[in-house]
């Protein structure tokens, strides 16, 4: 039994399949969604907390889930102290990553189709143009409920991103996809 458990194909899929519906029967209860409107002013703390978990896979539908239902007063304000609690998150993932998984970057760098990548990029596209195209498609990552290890991922370990580059494409692109969700 236990090793039919782990010869199953999609243990993480699956599980994120889960915290959605939890997390959307969470925060479809009436009682939740009036929990939350009484906060007052700890909703944005509760909105930073929010940007906190905006980040990991595993915990981004309860961040979502308080985004809905969230309703602030000031939506700018709200996007930005989430994007924030986001982007401090994404500097943990950045930190983690260039610490411990840049010795499996370069050995992914030397593997044969990203090798073919490369020489196709190289030969079609500029230095600079890829660049830019790294920088917006991690970023759409970022920006997007999609887990920010992959975007982060792509700017830590594909790109030499300057520290202050890295938290202005981070704080930006999270506080749009907050505010995209709390619009909703």
């Amino acid at each position: 039994m236990v090793k039919r458990l782990f010869k199953y194909p999609y243990p993480k899929l699956t599980l994120l399949i889960i915290f959605s519906i939890f997390s959307y029967l969470i925060f479809s209860d009436s009682n939740v969604e009036s929990f939350v409107s009484h906060l007052g002013e700890l909703k944005y703390l509760g909105i930073f907390i929010a940007g906190l978990l905006f980040s990991f896979g595993f915990t981004t539908p309860f961040a979502i889930g308080f985004f809905v239902i969230a309703n602030p007063d000031n939506l700018i304000l709200a996007a930005g102290i989430g994007g924030f609690g986001a982007f401090l998150s994404d500097l943990f993932i950045f930190k983690v990553i260039k610490m411990s998984f840049m010795d499996e970057f370069r050995r992914l760098e030397k593997t044969k189709p990203l090798k073919e990548i490369i020489y196709l990029a190289d030969k079609d596209l500029s230095v600079r143009f890829r660049h830019y195209l790294l920088y917006v498609v991690a970023g759409m990552v970022i920006a997007s409920p999609l887990p920010d290890e992959l975007g982060v991922s792509m700017l830590a370990g594909l790109s030499h991103i300057k520290p202050f580059s890295f938290a202005l494409i981070s704080f930006t692109m999270n506080s749009l996809g907050i505010l995209v969700m709390l619009l909703i």
